[in-house]
Formats: C-alpha cells, structure tokens, sequence
C-alpha cells in the first residue's frame, strides 16, 4: 500500500466512510442502554448478530465474493468470532449495565494500547515513546473520569465492576484486530471472513445466554427490535466493512483517529440523554483522555 498524504482524509472517498462509521458507532453506544432491559445483556448480543450474520452474508453475495474459505480462515473467522463477536460484545453490553455509554466508548477508545503491545508481540510494529506518553496522559484521563462516576454513579451501578467490563471488552476486541491481519485474513474477501466470524460469534452468544440467562426471552416493545435492528445492520453490517476498508487505505494509526471522533458523539449523546454530569472533575479528565488518544494516534504514525 502506498504512503496517504496527510490531506488524504480531507478526500470524499475517505472522508465519507470515516464521518459515516464515527456517526453510526458514537450512536450505538447509546442505543445498546435501550437492549439491556427487558432481556440479558446476553441474549441482547445474540439476538444482534443473528439479524447481523445472514445481512453480512448477503452482502458477500451481492459483492459476488466466494463464500467458501480454507481451513485456517476459518479458524480465524472462529477466533474473531469468540473475541470480537461473543467477547467483547457481551462484556462491553455488561459494563453499561454499570456505566453510562459515554465512558464506556471512552475506555474502548484506549484499545490502541493493548492493539500496540499485541501488535508488537505478533507483528513486530515499533512503540515509540510518544505512544507511550500519549497512552499515559489518556489513561491519566479516564482515571479522572471513573473517579468522578464513583461519585455521581448515575446509574446506580458498580463502577469498578463496569470498569473491569469495559477493560475485558477492550482487550478481546484488541485480540481480534492484531489476529486479523495476519497472512490468513488477508487471503479472503473481508466480507466473507466477516460473515463466518459473525455465524461463528452468533453461536456462541446463543449457547453462552441459555448457560446463562435460560431460555430466549422476546420483548414485545417495537423499540427494543428497532434498536436491535439498527445495532445489527447500520452498527455491524455497514460499519464493520467501511472501517477495515479505512484501515486499508489509511493504514491502522490514521484509521484509529476515527476513535476519537466516536468518542465526541457518544459523550455528548450521554450528555444529553443519559443524564451525563459535566464536574470540573469530569471535564478535566475528558481534556487529558482526548488529548493523550491523539497524542497517541500520531504516535503511530512514526516508523
């Protein structure tokens, strides 16, 4: 892949996608509050990747892509389907049972931490200091950020207990980035690899809610297959192929500034629906976890 210049982003056929992926993903973090009530949060995530799985399959097909792959995809399909599709939905889905949607998209904003140190463990990519420093300063702000839940908790919850989920959540969705680009990923159509990883992570989730939950409860408000349907199709089946496509043409440093920007949303979406208090406290730790992702993000950039 050649080398972007830095205006790349400002392209429509970059900037689009970007601006589309970041709107979508700020939204869902809001929305997944709506899916956690009336079912479990398992069987919440189980019910949004089978509207997900045969979606992302037809669009393979409309793509005319094989849908056959060799064995090792669909190990990898496997894999990513434990860890992105089971995992790190059903513990992100978890943690905002504790924490408002805003600080949780925060914390899995600071998944370019672990996806750096797995990236350097399995694919051998350089940390450089500024990473470092950036990592530091943004983690330094989200500590301020827990603090100041701690002492509103306006949800009532366990804050430590959603911390920890959200942090789970974070490295599962960390493993299956770094172990999709590996030669195996790269082999097969991403829509393709992504049909079978979502059939895969489908699976589980089902098995993991009758374990857990017992058996499929249906709500019958329209609302919650409105926001069902909406996770599904705009928040996996849209975004999910737009974004590894930005990762692809931008490379994963500049792609990841995309995280930044779901951030934004999803806090001022908190903000104005889930109660969201600003403290000084609060704003001050927004201010260095912001600061340090973008730090970080041009870090990333460095060879």
């Amino acid at each position: 892949m050649s080398e972007l210049p830095p205006h790349a982003l400002l392209r429509p056929r970059i900037v689009f996608p970007f601006l589309l992926v970041a709107c979508i993903w700020g939204s869902t973090w809001f929305v997944i509050t709506g899916q956690i009530g009336e079912v479990s949060a398992h069987w919440a995530v189980a019910y949004r990747f089978a509207l997900a799985t045969p979606a992302m399959f037809a669009l393979a097909m409309v793509m005319r892509h094989k849908l056959a792959m060799p064995r090792r995809a669909q190990g990898l399909a496997l894999a990513m389907g434990l860890f992105q599709f089971c995992g790190n939905f059903t513990f992100v889905y978890l943690s905002e049972l504790h924490l408002t949607s805003g600080i949780v998209a925060l914390m899995i904003g600071m998944m370019l931490v672990p996806n750096a140190i797995l990236g350097r463990l399995l694919l051998g990519q350089e940390i450089t200091a500024r990473f470092v420093v950036g990592s530091g300063i943004a983690l330094a702000g989200i500590a301020l950020l827990l603090v100041n839940e701690a002492q509103s908790a306006p949800l009532g919850g366990n804050v430590a207990l959603g911390a920890g989920l959200a942090l789970v959540a974070m490295l599962a969705a960390s493993i299956a980035n770094v172990i999709q680009a590996g030669p195996a990923g790269r082999d097969v159509p991403l829509v393709t690899l992504l049909a079978w990883a979502m059939l895969y992570g489908t699976l589980l989730d089902a098995a993991l809610a009758y374990m857990l939950a017992g058996p499929p409860v249906f709500p019958a408000r329209a609302s919650f297959w409105l926001g069902t349907a909406w996770l599904a199709l705009a928040g996996s089946v849209v975004t999910f192929p737009l974004y590894y496509g930005l990762v692809r043409q931008l490379g994963a440093g500049r792609a990841a500034y995309n995280g930044v920007l779901v951030v934004v949303i999803a806090m001022v979406i908190s903000t104005l629906f889930e109660g969201y208090r600003w403290t000084a406290l609060a704003a001050a730790g927004a201010v260095l976890a912001m600061t340090g992702l973008v730090i970080a993000l041009r870090a990333r950039q460095v060879k």
